[in-house]
């Protein structure tokens, strides 16, 4: 799947082409006949702008307002202050020609953009332009390169609070959801962008047809403009399956970094794509030498926490293990432990690397709050007497790392739908959400026996427990059944704490329509469980009756 060619690459700049001094430097450039009246040499001349400016009034207002634009775009190359006398005198020419409202948009915008450059979001030329662009947009007139260009400009001066800069982009998204299906994968990948600076969380719409449009332009993308694309997605927040679909069906030989980005996504979406994860893993074993330790922090992780394990998990974690003993110091704390806590989802945890983890030094690098990571690491792992210990002062009461990387919340809704059919069946409200021993909160925690008997608040909880884990669709990975990395590990934990575990997902109980028929679910998954449960606490009672008395 990496080996496949055919996609475009960055282009590569030349070992001595000359830097771009700044985002102005083409309109330097002459770009139609008003534009090439320019000479830049001559810009500093007496009265050469006021004839500059008497020429163009000759030509198309169009080309009028391009030649102005490149004009003021040399004044910002030559660094001219805004009351400066020859910008002074462009402003004052550009301020009688919009007025007219039959410039094009694209001279509209590289006017646009070089006014912000010299006055500022304030500045009367400016707001003239917008003006123009707001019409035109809201006439209908604004073709896929326009769109680009009018997002561009929009991202210099963001002001949410704006109505007018509101207005335009109210208009503008319904120019280009019309114009999408004509959208070429830069301008996919360049609006996209200019959303993600613009914070358009809210146009849901426009967004998911983009995705949908880079699905289908994938082929054409550059490594770049992916990675574009799917950092935008990501902090809008969007997911789309054919745009997954895309990238295992035309994704070709890829860079660590595009590789990273991908796996990124995959992680935020909770997309647990097997044709994507295979060859990422395939990838690994021959070529991670290549990776820097962030990019191989960033595939570990994202495998652990989607609960993937790929067919050459074995060649991949020695290939890991490798690299850990070449590159221990290299990697950051943070990531070392991430990288950690996934192999422990996966049940693949580096021995070899414990006493290195937890030694003093490393646990100094942590600084501060990161230091919680290893205590919560140790306790994943580790019996309360066995393996590396920490300094008491570091211990943590419980899991309480950010993005809720040990469990996910219970879902309210789920809660809610269980609740009335469960207290039906036990014959009383008998909930509980507590924080038990080794950090886990656990929402639906009954000790029920054939008697429907519980704890009382004021008695010792007793660790041998009947626990309901009601997983919401958040629990799963995007689109499957597969639970994610930490419900995995949990399960794990809370089993080997003497617990009876029974599974409440959401598929299955949304399908049941009637009220007796939850009441019959709940029944047939509680009481094989508590029958389970009972019988494993009297032989318990029995094997310690029996060596009390043997101790007798």
């Amino acid at each position: 799947l990496w080996e496949r060619t055919g996609r475009r690459t960055a282009p590569q700049k030349a070992p001595g082409a000359a830097p771009r001094l700044s985002p102005y430097i083409t309109y330097a450039k002459p770009q139609s006949k008003a534009a090439a009246l320019l000479d830049i040499q001559s810009l500093f001349e007496e009265d050469v702008i006021a004839e500059l400016c008497s020429r163009l009034e000759a030509f198309p207002r169009s080309d009028r307002a391009e030649g102005l634009a490149s004009l003021l775009g040399a004044c910002v190359e030559f660094g001219l202050e805004a009351h400066s006398p020859p910008v002074l005198t462009l402003m004052n020419e550009c301020l009688e020609l919009l007025p007219s409202r039959d410039i094009g948009v694209a001279q509209l915008c590289r006017l646009g953009e070089v006014v912000c450059a010299l006055e500022g979001r304030r500045s009367r030329v400016l707001t003239e332009v917008l003006d123009c662009v707001c019409a035109a947009v809201e006439e209908d007139v604004v073709s896929p390169s326009e769109a680009v260009m009018v997002y561009s400009l929009l991202t210099r001066f963001c002001e949410p609070a704006s109505q007018q800069q509101t207005r335009i982009l109210s208009a503008l998204h319904t120019d280009t959801r019309r114009l999408v299906h004509r959208l070429k994968a830069g301008q996919v990948s360049d609006i996209l962008q200019s959303l993600l600076k613009l914070q358009q969380r809210q146009a849901v719409s426009l967004v998911l047809r983009l995705s949908h449009r880079a699905s289908r332009v994938f082929k054409a993308f550059r490594d770049d403009e992916i990675m574009k694309v799917l950092s935008a997605l990501m902090t809008l927040g969007q997911h789309d399956g054919e745009l997954v679909a895309a990238m295992e069906k035309h994704l070709t030989g890829c860079d660590p970094e595009l590789i990273g980005a991908i796996m990124e996504y995959c992680l935020q979406m909770r997309c647990r794509s097997e044709p994507l994860f295979e060859a990422v893993a395939e990838n690994f074993v021959r070529h991670a030498e290549k990776h820097t330790t962030l990019q191989i922090a960033k595939q570990i992780v994202a495998m652990g926490r989607l609960n993937y394990l790929p067919q050459c998990s074995s060649q991949m974690f020695k290939k890991l293990e490798s690299i850990l003993s070449e590159r221990f110091s290299q990697f950051q704390p943070r990531s070392l432990v991430d990288v950690m806590h996934a192999c422990i989802h996966l049940e693949r945890f580096p021995l070899n690397y414990m006493t290195k983890v937890f030694s003093p030094h490393f646990l100094q690098r942590l600084q501060g709050t990161r230091r919680a990571f290893i205590s919560d690491l140790i306790r994943l792992y580790c019996s309360p007497r066995q393996g590396p210990r920490l300094p008491f002062f570091l211990h943590v009461k419980r899991f309480s790392s950010a993005g809720q990387a040990f469990e996910t919340p219970m879902e309210s809704l789920l809660y809610k739908q269980v609740k009335g059919p469960l207290a039906h069946l036990l014959g009383g409200t008998l909930y509980s959400t507590r924080m038990i021993h080794g950090g886990y909160t656990i929402g639906k925690l009954q000790h029920v026996t054939q008697h429907h008997s519980t704890w009382s608040s004021g008695e010792p909880f007793d660790f041998h427990a009947v626990v309901l884990c009601l997983d919401g669709p958040n629990r799963f990975c995007t689109n499957t059944r597969h639970l994610l990395g930490k419900e995995v590990t949990k399960r794990r934990h809370l089993q080997r704490m003497g617990m009876e575990l029974v599974e409440i997902p959401y598929f299955e109980f949304e399908k049941l329509q009637t009220e007796e028929e939850q009441i019959q679910y709940l029944h047939d998954k509680i009481f094989p469980a508590v029958s389970k449960f009972n019988n494993q606490t009297a032989n318990q009672l029995n094997q310690k009756s029996t060596v009390r008395q043997t101790t007798l």
